[in-house]
């Protein structure tokens, strides 16, 4: 009882302290307090933040945004350039990029292109760099093939897609870099392509025409608020990056005479987003690529977690948005929306053939719409463009869970072709709210041959007898009578 006491008065006396000690604090940390106070407040204001999608304030800035603005910039008449549009200005680049590249631990640089006309050859770009074209200015590619480097067929193509060995490298080139830029007030680069068009028809080419700009191996790459125009071939290719965002980037080159100008074509690449872009050009508006037959196959790397959104794409040769045909190293998680394709062969397509190995698995399109397209969506097995006689005419591509939702359009003649084989059927296709008006008034048909899925809901025109119908709640309504049946005819 007594040490009971004992302990009980020694508590009352430390709670008598404590009543004392705390208003003398009070008085002597109220800075203290105050930082306490708002560091508190600031720590639910950014939990709230992450709940409520609308609250910015306090939001964490992108990883990229480090290089929107560099520590230095150059302009590059500094280097000795001349926009006259005549002068060659290839080594004012390469000055100015040298320049730059001992920039890199303090962040980089950017070079500034002012209004006018800058004639170069091909130049390479560096590491934390930024190129800015002004409103009105305008790179343009030099003509004559002489001043083009000659480079090593891609490593997943063993070819130089045209011709067999070396090709030439692009206008604006860029290797094993990480955080470059490519923007500017929609200033140009002009690959002044008609001579390499003339000369490719006329075959006095010798090897594969350069892309207008190529990134290769490389990560974090953004490009914005440009214009490319009349690439010699492929207009933007990035090859096996990672990490790559286009947005808000207008593509053009003749719709007819300007043979192989794809818009973009994502090659062996991962984590690329492609929005607000306008594109009309002379081949595919977009093909997502991963390498070609047995060359694809060995480089073993794939296209995957891509997202293409609010594009308006035009293409009256090929196709809008297209899959492959060189997919060997396999294509995955692609999501493709908010497209309007207009006065176009093809609107959708993705296209293999045996020999190619790889798959085409998990592709998403949504609210597509069609305007004046011949063929809406086209799935196509019998490719058949090879590099050489080495590939295995064994390695079959699967094509598996593809989905279309929100397809509307008129003025469509055939809505959709798809064309499996016995050796490459197409499985788990589904259709769901598809709207489309065609101008070819006798087959108001799917076109479908070697094809497993199923249609959800109303579809019009009427789906093939290949597919599986269920309603409005996905509960089965019929089961298709042979997934097998053949209606393909190229003739309409």
């Amino acid at each position: 009882m007594v040490e009971t006491s004992a302990s009980g008065g020694r508590s009352h006396y430390q709670r008598l302290d404590l009543k004392r000690w705390i208003p003398a604090f009070l008085s002597s940390h109220k800075t203290l307090f105050s930082v306490l106070w708002i560091v508190g407040f600031a720590t639910v204001f950014i939990w709230q933040r992450n709940i409520v999608p609308g609250l910015l304030v306090f939001r964490t800035a992108p990883a990229s945004s480090s290089s929107e603005l560099r520590p230095v910039a150059f302009n590059l008449k500094d280097f000795g350039g001349v926009g006259d549009g005549v002068t060659v200005n290839t080594k004012a680049f390469e000055r100015a990029v040298s320049a730059i590249a001992k920039l890199g631990k303090r962040g980089g640089g950017q070079l500034n292109v002012q209004s006018g006309f800058w004639l170069t050859g091909p130049f390479n770009l560096t590491s934390h760099m930024t190129l800015f074209l002004e409103e009105d200015a305008v790179i343009l590619g030099i003509e004559d093939e002489k001043f083009w480097p000659l480079m090593p067929p891609l490593p997943s193509y063993g070819y130089g897609r045209e011709h067999p060995g070396p090709r030439y490298g692009s206008l604006i080139h860029g290797q094993y870099l990480k955080d470059v830029v490519i923007t500017g007030d929609n200033g140009t680069i002009n690959g002044q392509g008609q001579a390499w068009w003339k000369k490719y028809r006329q075959k006095l080419l010798n090897h594969t025409r350069g892309p207008l700009v190529q990134i290769m191996w490389s990560s974090n790459i953004r490009i914005s608020n440009i214009t490319l125009r009349d690439s010699p071939f492929w207009t933007l290719h990035p090859f096996a990056c990672k990490d790559v965002t286009i947005t808000n980037v207008t593509i053009l080159a003749p719709v007819l005479e300007a043979p192989n100008t794809d818009g973009i074509d994502p090659d062996s690449c991962e984590n690329v987003v492609i929005e607000d872009c306008y594109i009309s050009v002379g081949d595919d508006g977009i093909a997502i690529k991963s390498g070609w037959d047995q060359y694809g196959i060995a480089y073993g790397r794939p296209s995957t977690n891509i997202l293409i959104r609010n594009l308006v794409v035009r293409s009256m040769v090929s196709a809008g948005v297209s899959i492959g045909s060189e997919m060997s190293g396999g294509v995955s998680n692609v999501t493709v929306e908010n497209v309007h394709v207009w006065e176009s062969r093809r609107a959708i397509r993705i296209k293999t053939s045996p020999g190619r190995g790889g798959y085409v698995r998990n592709v998403n399109y949504r609210n597509l719409t069609f305007d004046n397209v011949r063929v809406g969506i086209v799935i196509k097995t019998d490719y058949n463009e090879h590099p050489d006689d080495g590939y295995d005419r064994k390695a079959f591509p699967i094509l598996e869970g593809i989905s279309f939702t929100g397809i509307h359009g008129q003025g469509v003649r055939v809505p959709v072709r798809i064309h499996g084989s016995e050796d490459i059927p197409v499985m788990n296709v589904t259709f769901r709210d598809m709207l489309v008006g065609i101008t070819y008034k006798k087959k108001h048909i799917f076109q479908c041959a070697f094809v497993q899925g199923r249609v959800i809901g109303t579809v019009f025109p009427v789906p093939c007898e290949n597919l599986d119908q269920y309603d409005e709640q996905e509960r089965l309504a019929k089961r298709s009578t042979s997934q097998n049946i053949t209606e393909i005819d190229y003739d309409f």
